[in-house]
């Protein structure tokens, strides 16, 4: 018998037509430049934390909203650096930084929604979206390369809430403090909810100023907040986050965390308390080997005839512009045949088209084979292009 096509098939065809995230990955032999997982090993004081927790019997199933000495922690972080309270309430501690993005859009965005996404930007904003049934509006960058303003206020009617990233995947690009204050004045204005998803706000050269949305006092009532400790001390395997929103939002938030997802890692959430309130140099010590391992990418592709970037302000990535006749999805193939794998442009939305990302978070002479395998596919025609 057929009939109309179920729900589920209907949000699983819409999830797999606009999706750009690759479904596989590249395999042992290849230069993973694709891959935004910092190489180093998780800190000795986190470890040594989540083996003190699973001795002490924290095996057991934890509160939806997440531990509460963490949440207590991550509120008083939150508190000091916005300069106004958080209480515990506005705090749900999550299963990485992708469910706190995902809990956030499914909790405030409804069936028909337009949300408000600069590209290009990480893929996972447009899937949420969709699957919450909004839709995805991207906003192409100015002609200087930023948020264009203008074109934020014009689309800004009507709209539900506006997404930034920052700093940027892919483009490593972080907001002014002025970009900010008239984003919040365009959202106070239209009644725009802002989502502010900051994991590398950690990885910051220093050439760059660096202004958390946080930190805006005219966003203090439409704010979502979505961090995650997997990019600052290369956790990413333990999946931790959390998202920090006003009292509604975070309630809604955390009731889909926990439909979706359950409560997080009892022992993992003690591993994390030990990252956010432990003393440390170690963020500042992996910052000095990233801007090292900056300089080496840059270097290697800085010179390369018809291929252009700009130098990243924050994270480790490069989003660079090759000058080859083919799509990003091409491009990024015609790299792997040279063993060297990178992320599609046309992942991070329609701006990103012509553009591929390479990630520099890798040990050093993973990334010098890598960059040298680069400049050759850069420097080489493809199959594609010499077919008449």
């Amino acid at each position: 018998m057929t009939g109309a096509p179920s729900r589920t098939s209907r949000v699983s065809q819409t999830i797999k037509q606009h999706t750009q995230r690759p479904s596989s990955r590249p395999g042992p032999t290849v230069s993973p430049l694709h891959v935004g997982d910092p190489d180093f090993a998780t800190p000795e004081f986190i470890t040594d934390a989540l083996c003190a927790a699973v001795r002490s019997g924290l095996t057991h199933y934890a509160q939806p909203q997440g531990d509460p000495l963490l949440r207590e922690a991550l509120a008083a972080d939150l508190s000091s650096r916005a300069r106004r309270p958080y209480s515990d309430r506005q705090v749900i501690v999550t299963a990485g930084g992708s469910p706190a993005i995902n809990s956030a859009i499914l909790a405030v965005v409804d069936p028909g929604d337009r949300v408000l996404i600069p590209n290009p930007t990480y893929s996972l904003y447009a899937d949420s979206t969709r699957l919450a049934g909004g839709v995805p509006e991207y906003l192409p960058p100015g002609r200087d390369g930023r948020i264009d303003l203008e074109l934020l206020e014009r689309r800004a009617p009507g709209a539900r809430l506006v997404v930034l990233c920052q700093p940027g995947n892919p483009t490593g690009g972080v907001y002014t403090r002025g970009e900010l204050e008239q984003i919040a004045r365009t959202s106070a204005e239209h009644g725009l909810l802002v989502l502010s998803d900051e994991a590398y706000d950690h990885i910051v050269y220093h050439h760059a100023t660096f202004v958390s949305a946080l930190e805006i006092d005219a966003l203090a009532d439409r704010l979502i907040y979505c961090q995650t400790l997997s990019k600052t001390f290369a956790m990413t395997g333990w999946r931790i986050g959390y998202v920090a929103a006003p009292p509604d939002v975070a309630a809604a938030a955390g009731l889909i965390h926990r439909t979706y997802n359950g409560a997080v890692n009892s022992a993992v959430q003690r591993a994390a308390l030990a990252a956010v309130t432990t003393p440390s140099t170690w963020p500042a010590d992996r910052l000095a080997d990233y801007e090292r391992r900056r300089k080496i990418a840059v270097d290697a592709l800085v010179d390369l005839p018809g291929v252009s970037f700009e130098e990243p302000d924050g994270a480790f990535y490069v989003f660079l512009r090759y000058p080859h006749a083919l799509s990003s999805r091409q491009m990024a193939g015609h790299a792997l045949a040279h063993g060297v794998g990178v992320r599609s442009g046309s992942e991070f939305g329609p701006a990103g088209e012509g553009f591929v990302r390479i990630a520099f978070c890798v040990e050093d002479a993973q990334l010098t084979t890598g960059l040298a395998r680069l400049r050759t596919a850069l420097t080489t025609d493809s199959p594609q292009e010499l077919t008449p």
